[in-house]
């Protein structure tokens, strides 16, 4: 029984980490396509067109089900899988779900119409192609209204984290917060959208003061997908093995990640 976990890089061991700890039992492929990152800055066509490449050698693994721990991915690129590209017997979901689900306080399935929540004035940090998608605010309209949100396109810190650069990467994001705040000077509640960002948490924190509510992904992604596999257990594959698959060179990618999680990771070639 295998899941497979798909990021343009690094980013998405955030999540990897976060669901192998919310379910042990399971056997996790996570594949990086640290060839072609960032995705950030690349077009809506060239996305989907990797993104599929990389689903697909996932269910080459036995991973039925994919999560796209990406939210350039996600963004451009899985509404389109979903509607045209996506067999009947797999399954690959998104990383924004479960952050609305929690910044809205309601549940994917409720329909009913948009309403109030605690939440006004949200900064949200993403990748250049994420923010011009508008994908985060179509899908909060849908439900939740008075919500203000303050996007800020932040260039230059995927491939900061990709290089293994923390003191760049500390900088950028320093440098992001200021840009930001200088439009909205005090935001309740800042989204990471970027599966890359958590590895710089505690740096957004620091930059953004104490008082704002950070929210990270990797968590509720585990917590989503702990709910979503009871519900579907058909969806866990054949796949057996763990492992970690890389585009890239995998000596490189494997020094870059364990330098990031701070614990020893060995990736393959893809």
């Amino acid at each position: 029984m295998a899941v497979g976990v798909f990021d343009s890089g690094l980013g998405g061991l955030t999540v990897h980490r976060a669901v192998s700890k919310r379910l042990p039992e399971v056997a996790f492929c996570y594949y990086g396509d640290n060839a072609h990152a960032p995705y950030g800055v690349r077009d809506a066509e060239d996305i989907f067109n990797l993104t599929c490449r990389g689903v697909e050698r996932l269910w080459d693994e036995g991973c039925d089900l994919v999560i796209l721990a990406c939210n350039t991915a996600s963004a451009a690129a899985l509404k389109r899988m979903q509607e045209r590209w996506i067999p009947k017997d797999k399954r690959v979901l998104g990383v924004f779900v479960p952050l609305i689900e929690a910044l809205t306080e309601r549940q994917w399935g409720d329909n009913s119409p948009p309403r109030e929540v605690a939440v006004k004035h949200v900064a949200l940090f993403a990748t250049p192609a994420t923010v011009a998608s508008r994908a985060f605010q179509r899908e909060l309209a849908y439900r939740a209204i008075g919500v203000d949100v303050e996007a800020q396109p932040c260039g230059g810190v995927v491939d900061a984290i990709e290089a293994g650069d923390e003191i760049l990467a500390e900088a950028l994001v320093k440098s992001h917060v200021e840009a930001l705040k200088r439009r909205m000077p005090h935001p309740e509640a800042a989204i990471l959208g970027c599966t890359h960002y958590p590895l710089m948490q505690d740096t957004f924190q620091q930059a953004l003061g104490a008082e704002v509510k950070v929210y990270s992904q990797a968590n509720l992604v585990a917590e989503s997908l702990a709910d979503y596999l009871a519900r579907r257990p058909e969806f866990l594959g054949s796949g057996t093995v763990s492992k970690y698959l890389t585009t890239g060179d995998p000596a490189s990618v494997s020094v870059h990640a364990t330098q990031f999680l701070r614990q020893p990771i060995r990736f393959e070639a893809a």
